[in-house]
Formats: structure tokens, sequence, C-alpha cells
């Protein structure tokens, strides 16, 4: 049962357009923002791309706890995962996660100082789908189901 729940949410995090990324503001208060969906390590790692000027890059600077929400309206199925975000700056997290199109924001390409990414790590998560929960814990970088 557990590895059918691991696929289903895989599943979600694959056919989610955009994600919504969650974090505390510089004063207190909950701030989300609908990220496009790059790149992902199952349930453990999730990455985004961002402007290093960016206030979100700010707020986490100052707080790294987050929230990443998968959701799929069609289905009403819904993926809340809770950790932390780690700033990343060096050439293999840029390169991870650089598309083409990007010099459109990022004018000095993969190496402009303005382009940062996020990698968020799972603590713990919970999976919304036909009246159920199903909650897990990430811990020695496996899941771990709570049923």
């Amino acid at each position: 049962m557990k590895n059918e729940l691991d696929q289903k949410l895989i599943s979600l995090m694959d056919r989610s357009e955009f994600v919504i990324l969650a974090n505390l503001d510089l004063g207190g208060y909950p701030a989300i923002k609908a990220m496009l969906n790059m790149e992902h390590e199952g349930l453990k790692k999730v990455w985004f791309s961002t402007n290093t000027s960016s206030h979100r890059v700010e707020m986490f600077l100052k707080d790294n706890r987050a929230s990443v929400y998968y959701v799929d309206a069609q289905s009403f199925e819904g993926l809340l995962l809770t950790g932390t975000i780690e700033i990343k700056q060096d050439c293999k997290s840029k390169e991870k996660l650089w598309r083409p199109g990007f010099e459109i924001y990022y004018s000095k390409g993969i190496d402009d100082p303005d382009y940062t990414v996020l990698e968020f790590k799972t603590v713990r998560g919970n999976y919304y789908h036909q009246l159920t929960n199903n909650s897990f814990v990430i811990k020695d970088e496996e899941c771990i189901w709570i049923l």
C-alpha cells in the first residue's frame, strides 16, 4: 500500500503545472506564491528558480520554513509538503534548473547573479484524496507513512 501511495503522490507532482510555495513574510505573516513546477526528487526534495533580488529570497534568509502544495482540481487531490528552503547559487544547482528562454529574465545567462535556485527539503507531508488524509514523515531519506 505504501508504494502505491508514493506513486500516486509522485504522479500528482509530475502532472501539476504550477506549485504553491508558502512561507512566512518579514512580518511573520503567511505569504504564498504560485511557482513553475520544475524538478523534484520524489517526496524528499523540490527545486524552484527565482530572482536573487526577490522578496521571497529575502524572506527565506530570515526564516527558511516553508510549505509546498500540489493540487489537481479535477480529481480533488492535494499534496502538502512541509519543510525548509535552502538558497543555492552553485553551478550544479543552477544548471539543473536552467531552461531555454530564461535569458529573458536573466540577461547574463546561467551565471547571472540574480538567478537563484531554491531547494526545498521535506520534513513531513499530507496527501488528501477521496475524503481520506494520509500523512507521512521523511526520516533518513525515507518516506514513513503514518496510517
